[in-house]
């Protein structure tokens, strides 16, 4: 079919006003597990300590004579940590007349740039604590600082692939990064063994982290017997968010902002997040018709004893 001849439709109208909706759409995730979970401390100080411990290897053969006459045993000196403070920072700048028109969705482009960068800064913080391959660092006037995160704290329990090779550490503190091994896909033999080493060094894991891919890859698992569940009718159960090992339950979590080929199996307990300044916003000097904002959070993370957790690295992620 054709238009009658001489028609006027909107081709040929002007003044028509735009529609636009009065809505944003942003599916970014906000969701930051590893940093919302860990235990926030105060830091006082660009470089925070701590100390750790371990008992003497239990002794079988501890059999005594009567009456005896006993010489001093030697005494192990507990271990000083440390790790520094790293800056996390977002600015942007705004002009006068940004803030005059009528823009849709917000109320001032000011007010939307400072929400926008808020979340982002907060993820930046969970991939510097779950990504970052870095040891303490305490920078200088032209070096920023650097904290440790898990790849280089976690040296004790390691499954690695070929090649692979864990952070060095020298009196318990990281002193070397991570070399990535060749990849391979995650298996539950591999978890089942870093779940084993972490109880016998004394740890007891709660939560298994990993990225979208390899969560899937658990829940792919099928340990020792069938899952029963009550679920709906009509009801497909296709994940596994509660893994039953022989040395206690964990938590699966998903974590968008870690690397997919690595796995954490973290004792909570024992990983923490010293801040020295918290999230913060403020206006930097006007230099003409605008407004410069920065934003910024600053802290480290305290890893109490690296031995309780462990770490699955070199996974396949496709």
């Amino acid at each position: 079919m054709a238009q009658p001849g001489n028609t006027f439709d909107t081709y040929d109208m002007k003044g028509i006003k735009e529609q636009l909706e009065d809505i944003i759409y942003n599916i970014s995730p906000l969701d930051t597990p590893m940093f919302s979970a860990m235990g926030k401390g105060k830091a006082t100080n660009t470089q925070f300590k701590w100390l750790t411990d371990s008992l003497a290897t239990a002794a079988a053969d501890n059999h005594q004579v009567e009456g005896d006459d006993y010489s001093a045993q030697a005494q192990v000196a507990t271990k000083e940590l440390h790790n520094y403070t790293q800056i996390y920072a977002k600015n942007f700048i705004i002009t006068g007349t940004d803030d005059a028109v009528d823009a849709a969705a917000r109320s001032t482009q000011l007010a939307y740039s400072l929400a926008k960068n808020s979340k982002e800064l907060k993820r930046d913080v969970e991939a510097g604590i779950t990504q970052a391959n870095v040891i303490p660092t305490v920078g200088a006037s032209n070096a920023a600082r650097k904290t440790a995160g898990l790849r280089t704290w976690i040296t004790t329990n390691n499954d690695m692939g070929a090649g692979g090779a864990k952070a060095a550490h020298t009196n318990g503190v990281p002193t070397g990064v991570r070399t990535d091994g060749a990849q391979r896909a995650f298996t539950e033999s591999m978890l089942k063994k870093i779940i084993r080493e972490c109880f016998v060094a004394g740890g007891n894991p709660d939560t298994i982290m990993v990225g979208p891919f390899n969560k899937q890859a658990i829940s792919g698992f099928t340990g020792g017997s069938t899952a029963i569940r009550e679920v709906p009718a009509k009801t497909i159960v296709a994940s596994i968010d509660v893994y039953q090992s022989d040395f206690g339950t964990l938590t699966v979590k998903p974590n968008r902002f870690q690397r997919d080929r690595d796995a954490f199996v973290l004792d909570s307990e024992y990983w923490g997040y010293n801040v020295l300044r918290p999230f913060t916003n403020s206006q930097l000097a006007k230099t003409g018709d605008n407004t410069h904002m920065l934003l910024l959070m600053e802290g480290g993370v305290v890893s109490r004893n690296e031995a309780a957790s462990g770490i699955i690295a070199d996974l396949t992620t496709s």
